[in-house]
């Protein structure tokens, strides 16, 4: 465990001489989201998790808060780790930071993992549009935290975490961000701030595994398109979960990347 490279907090588990595995949480989470698949993993891996901005421990610059340069503040991390590669494991958000780290670093990140993700908003009307609807969010989450969290877990990409015996440690769990970060991080790293990356996707080489759930019908269609674009990637669509695969089936999330890694 520790804090390097502008005050990014991580944990790292395994031996370093393993292939080395990056995993990147979705909005709300922190380095441990992933606590439940690094047993299933770590005999063959070394398992790297980090907090990203505006989440856990980390603490950062705001302007360190947008997609290129938290990526640079990642590539900069596994400098510092002498990690010259490693493979990509990211959810949700920070499954649309993996693509970004994997379409600019393709020799870094040999293999990558996209949980539930997506290359962000095509077109710029889109991408204003979901700007004003995240800082609408951002104000709400500032003022009200606990209430913004009941709301955004009534999404219908949720309904089956919300039937997971863990749901209300995991709510516990969001309860302790700092709200404040929380609302930057939705400004700096929301879909609408980032850029599309739909048109590298057609290009990009290296290997690609998409997982989707079964009840996230939103993201099934956005990865089917994916997998339709992009000659390397491999979509699975996991059953019986919605949009948080690794917390909700977690032994068969865990299987997919040993299949894949």
């Amino acid at each position: 465990m520790g804090t390097l490279s502008n005050q990014i907090h991580f944990t790292i588990r395994g031996d370093k001489r393993q292939p080395v595995l990056l995993f990147l949480h979705g909005f709300l989470g922190n380095c441990e989201d992933f606590d439940a698949i690094v047993p299933h993993l770590s005999d063959n891996f070394c398992c790297l998790s980090v907090d990203l901005p505006g989440h856990g421990q980390t603490q950062v610059a705001e302007e360190n808060y947008t997609m290129s340069n938290t990526a640079e503040l990642i590539v900069h991390l596994l400098d510092r780790l002498n990690i010259s590669q490693c493979h990509l494991i990211g959810y949700s958000m920070g499954g649309r930071l993996a693509l970004y780290l994997a379409l600019q670093f393709p020799d870094r990140f040999p293999k990558t993992v996209l949980e539930s993700a997506s290359p962000g908003l095509r077109t710029e009307s889109e991408r204003l549009a979901r700007n004003q609807h995240d800082a609408n969010l951002a104000d709400r989450l500032e003022s009200d935290l606990p209430a913004f969290l009941a709301d955004w877990y009534e999404q219908p990409l949720f309904r089956s975490l919300k039937q997971h015996p863990n749901f209300e440690q995991l709510m516990q769990q969001r309860l302790k961000n700092r709200p404040s970060e929380l609302a930057r991080s939705l400004r700096h790293l929301g879909t609408g701030e980032q850029p599309s990356l739909w048109d590298q996707l057609k290009l990009y080489q290296n290997p690609l595994l998409l997982l989707v759930g079964e009840c996230d019908r939103k993201f099934i269609t956005i990865n089917q398109e994916m997998a339709h674009l992009c000659k390397t990637a491999h979509l699975e669509i996991i059953p019986n979960v919605g949009h948080t695969i690794h917390l909700e089936d977690a032994q068969t999330f865990a299987n997919h990347l040993r299949r894949f890694l």
